[in-house]
């Protein structure tokens, strides 16, 4: 799956999947189980502060964007983004960005200091039921926590997180558990660019040691 760069005020990252293609999304821009023409990865200022549907709608028109789309934003270097494929043509592509790592069920006691986070963009070669995709955002979320857990990061993501998973339209698989043919090849994805991406961040930021100091 190819991805494009566009420069415009920041960097964005935009897949073109093929026609015919449906997703599931937790982005904050065409969220939920429909069509899908585009995923749109856009990157921001730390201290972002604009209506995030608005500024994406402003991006989509940008770039001449038509039909239903997913969206997300992220203040990770969007250029850095790491990818990997598994044997069965699964692909995965992320932006990690890890300066406010959280524990899923910890106490709500704090504002995020950012909008860094982890988005996650996927694509899958065959048709899924609507089950099985929502089983696939769990399949990644998990895959995505265990890189995390193996490079001794405090979380099991960020507050912010966003998944897009796009597959061919038709009546399709059942299933996609981690256990599962197609739900495996994901986690596999999944795990192996969230472990690049998470250590290319850590590699150039040095924040690991205010994790743990409360």
């Amino acid at each position: 799956m190819i991805v494009e760069v566009h420069e415009l005020d920041r960097a964005v990252l935009l897949w073109r999947v093929p026609r015919g293609t449906r997703a599931v999304s937790t982005a904050v821009v065409g969220g939920g189980i429909g069509s899908c023409n585009w995923v749109v990865n856009a990157e921001v200022d730390h201290d972002y502060h604009r209506d995030p549907v608005e500024h994406l709608l402003e991006i989509t028109a940008q770039l001449r964007l038509s039909g239903r789309g997913a969206g997300m934003v992220t203040a990770a270097e969007v250029k850095r983004y790491a990818s990997a494929t598994a044997d069965r043509g699964v692909h995965c592509a992320t932006t990690v960005g890890l300066s406010y790592p959280v524990f899923a069920s910890a106490p709500h006691d704090e504002v995020p200091r950012s909008v860094g986070t982890i988005n996650t963009f996927c694509w899958v070669p065959v048709p899924l039921e609507d089950g099985a995709l929502v089983n696939m955002v769990v399949t990644a979320t998990e895959a995505k926590s265990q890189a995390l857990t193996e490079l001794d990061i405090p979380g099991t993501g960020t507050a912010s997180d966003a998944v897009v998973i796009c597959c061919p339209e038709g009546p399709g698989e059942q299933f996609g558990g981690p256990r599962s043919v197609w739900g495996a090849e994901l986690a596999r994805a999944v795990h192996t660019a969230t472990l690049m991406g998470a250590r290319d961040w850590l590699s150039r930021n040095e924040l690991k040691g205010l994790w743990f100091q409360g």
